[in-house]
């Protein structure tokens, strides 16, 4: 990689601001232009070395005080026409599939960001209502980890990522 390249990734991998044209802003901080910014990412994403690229929703900051994982399931045959309906709903954060199993029938997952438990289990019901699928259940967030992104080129570790665990091992 360039100066420039590990330069744009530095600020990649960092909050990028809500606007418009976030890439724009990348430009004006590297000296380089909006456009190039732009090609040098779509590179990387052509090569393999970005397979994607995506954001982090605070949920609980943004106001959403009941996510809840709806798993479903669904006949094999019906993934993407049930998958489509599902991500169709704008309460559904993220929609996609896992394979069942023995005591786990359920094979899609979607996460519902709702304002209460309540809406949340209508927004469910709304999605069984239009998909047909009548098997299905939502697990609830009891606890909200820390969300961290992977960090490339960074100078040191940061001091909070080690945190001395009871039997003297490093987290």
């Amino acid at each position: 990689m360039t100066d420039k390249e590990i330069e744009i990734l530095r600020i990649l991998q960092e909050d990028i601001p809500v606007t418009a044209r976030p890439f724009r802003q990348v430009a004006q901080q590297t000296g380089l232009s909006e456009k190039d910014v732009l090609d040098i990412v779509k590179k990387w994403q052509q090569t393999g070395m970005m397979r994607r690229m995506g954001a982090i929703l605070r949920h609980r900051q943004a106001g959403f005080r009941a996510n809840g994982m709806s798993v479903w399931a669904v006949p094999e045959n019906r993934i993407e026409q049930i998958g489509a309906v599902m991500i169709s709903f704008p309460q559904v954060g993220h929609c996609y599939q896992r394979p069942s199993l023995p005591n786990w029938p359920y094979n899609m997952f979607a996460m519902i960001h709702a304002q209460s438990k309540e809406e949340a289990i209508r927004v469910v019901e709304s999605i069984s209502k239009a998909t047909g699928i009548k098997e299905y259940d939502i697990l609830f967030t009891v606890h909200e980890f820390k969300k961290v992104s992977m960090k490339y080129f960074v100078d040191e570790i940061p001091a909070d990522l080690y945190q001395e665990t009871s039997d003297n091992g490093k987290k």
